[in-house]
């Protein structure tokens, strides 16, 4: 159960819920999650049942490369942690959607106690604590390697959409350019 859904049964104000979260007063045990502020206790810091999955992403088939040292970092981190990592699922694929089989199996997998990931838009580019909430609630965990990207920001956000969008409209003009001057050489030799 959420923060606001607590308030709403115990007839508590959410600001003032809020406030007792951050006082360290709430009467109930309760951890945050993402955004989200749950009620109960976490899922316990030691190895849960199951199996523990490093999970690594690249964009593009040219960034292949940085998957091979991405796995490197993550691995190097969960043995730091002293945590046994079971498997690693590698995959290229865009993180603005539903598109990656290997992320939603996943997902799926009961299994799968843990994933660790290195940043949170590796795993999803959006909604990241919603997914975070969901495995928290079937005891599951998600541990990122480098959370210093939680800024929450919509500037951001809206940065990042551009962003993909402009490459891949700048991506197919690139290629749409080399086509061309393809078709040029064939028709001057």
């Amino acid at each position: 159960m959420n923060l606001k859904e607590w308030a709403a049964e115990q007839g508590v104000a959410y600001v003032t819920a809020r406030r007792w979260f951050a006082a360290g007063l709430l009467p109930v045990p309760a951890h945050r999650v993402g955004g989200l502020i749950l009620i109960g206790e976490p899922v316990q810091p030691g190895r849960p049942s199951g199996s523990t999955v490093v999970y690594a992403r690249v964009s593009s088939s040219d960034q292949k490369a940085d998957l091979d040292r991405q796995v490197a970092r993550i691995t190097t981190w969960a043995t730091d942690q002293h945590l046994r990592v079971d498997r690693v699922v590698t995959e290229v694929g865009s993180a603005l959607n539903g598109q990656r089989r290997k992320f939603l199996s996943l997902l799926g997998d009961e299994s799968v106690a843990t994933i660790v990931v290195e940043h949170r838009d590796r795993f999803a580019r959006f909604g990241a604590p919603y997914v975070e909430a969901a495995l928290s609630a079937s005891g599951r965990r998600l541990l990122v390697v480098d959370p210093g990207e939680e800024d929450g920001d919509l500037v951001g956000d809206v940065r990042e959409i551009l962003t993909s969008l402009c490459a891949r409209l700048y991506g197919k003009r690139a290629a749409a350019n080399r086509a061309a001057r393809a078709l040029a050489c064939m028709d001057v030799s």
